[in-house]
């Protein structure tokens, strides 16, 4: 269950790396935009799709894949698990979110600011942590 658990960690990593860069990437685009760059609004739709697809969502259901293993294995139950969960399905909200702005920029739809993206880039850090208070410290 150690490999299990140390590859839960790897593609948690890979997943919160990618959640945090693709709506800094959002606010360049959005700047690449204003600025009327096409290439560079091109280039950034390329990054874009191959981070979303190629990093953010494979580490996404990996995390799940081997977090449910470990659930599964370990038997673990409790009020902070169920609290954790909360947060991880929030998390997975907000990786839907980042496709469908992912779509919009794809489809040269998008109607928000850079400072929209901005804010929202924050979001992530507030379930980030807690998740790891629950899943440490366990609270209840």
């Amino acid at each position: 269950m150690l490999w299990v658990k140390a590859l839960h960690i790897i593609f948690v990593t890979t997943w919160m790396a990618a959640i945090f860069y693709l709506p800094r990437l959002f606010v360049y685009h959005v700047q690449a935009l204003n600025e009327s760059d096409t290439r560079g609004s091109e280039r950034f739709k390329i990054m874009e799709r191959k981070l979303f697809n190629g990093i953010m969502t494979p580490g996404a259901v990996l995390s799940i894949v081997f977090g449910l293993w470990l659930w599964l294995g370990y038997g673990i139950s409790g009020a902070w698990l169920h609290a954790k969960l909360t947060l991880v399905l929030l998390l997975v909200a907000y990786h839907a979110l980042c496709w469908k702005h992912l779509r919009a920029f794809r489809d040269d739809r998008n109607t928000h600011s850079d400072r929209y993206f901005r804010i929202i880039n924050e979001l992530p850090v507030f379930l980030l942590f807690g998740i790891v208070i629950f899943v440490v410290v366990k609270p209840f």
